[in-house]
């Protein structure tokens, strides 16, 4: 059944974006975003999520930019990335969003879905597959997230973190910050938020050292609540692409 759906969805999914009318000022404040996500049923390390990308970008074919947004003159998108390569409880998972369920045509339709990662050859074999619709709106209520391995901070503000002298100020620090990843997510789909972003950091679980593009840099586990919904495994913060910064909604018990 889920291959016959694969094959519907690649049918399907390349002619979605041509037939959609101009995007009207009201549907930019209240924005309605498709997101694919989709578990192998392989088993990778956390370390091998860069590897998984670098497969799945070189079966889809390079040429198809939303899969790594360098575009063909070699200069490099800066918009959020709309095609996200995660690790789901040790397994490998692709997650699309709005242009990038369009793109992902371009590797699903392939019938040979083997790639090589560390030297090891991974017969992709899809676990779950689910396309939901979201509508994206900033509510009078808040909801409750996890967010785990989220680099909110670069070398700059690092050292600005790093000179306050309480966790107050911290916290507060990377709740401005955090404000500023959800912008950055509604700026590239497009979604124009008209309200005050309330939020509030509760708890940081975790914060750990971790290699990205050959920095070391400070990641963060954290229990939020913000009154902007956010759609579960999207990313924000610093290498989205690469599986960091995933957001997962929490029951907000009362």
């Amino acid at each position: 059944m889920q291959i016959e759906a694969v094959r519907a969805f690649c049918t399907i999914a390349p002619l979605a974006a041509s037939n959609l009318p101009p995007i009207t000022i009201e549907q930019k404040l209240m924005k309605r975003i498709r997101a694919l996500s989709v578990v192998f049923n392989n088993i990778i390390q956390p370390y091998e999520v860069e590897a998984f990308r670098g497969a799945v970008i070189l079966k889809a074919g390079i040429k198809n930019y939303l899969y790594h947004n360098h575009l063909p003159n070699g200069k490099f998108l800066y918009r959020y990335p709309l095609i996200q390569y995660k690790s789901l409880q040790g397994k490998p998972m692709l997650f699309c969003i709005d242009e990038g369920v369009n793109e992902a045509h371009h590797f699903f339709s392939q019938m040979d879905r083997k790639i090589f990662i560390s030297g090891k050859e991974l017969d992709l074999k899809i676990e779950n597959l689910i396309l939901r619709y979201y509508t994206m709106q900033v509510w009078d209520k808040n909801f409750k997230y996890s967010i785990r391995n989220w680099i909110a901070l670069n070398s700059k503000n690092y050292s600005i973190y790093q000179q306050l002298t309480t966790e107050t100020q911290q916290k507060e620090m990377l709740e401005k910050i955090l404000i500023g990843n959800i912008i950055s997510f509604a700026k590239g789909i497009n979604w124009t938020i008209d309200k005050v972003i309330s939020l509030t950091i509760e708890k940081i679980e975790q914060i750990k050292p971790i290699q990205y593009k050959g920095q070391k840099l400070m990641a963060f586990k954290a229990i939020f609540q913000t009154n902007v919904f956010l759609p579960d495994y999207i990313g924000l913060g610093k290498g989205v692409s690469h599986g960091m910064g995933i957001v997962k909604h929490l029951k907000n018990e009362g």
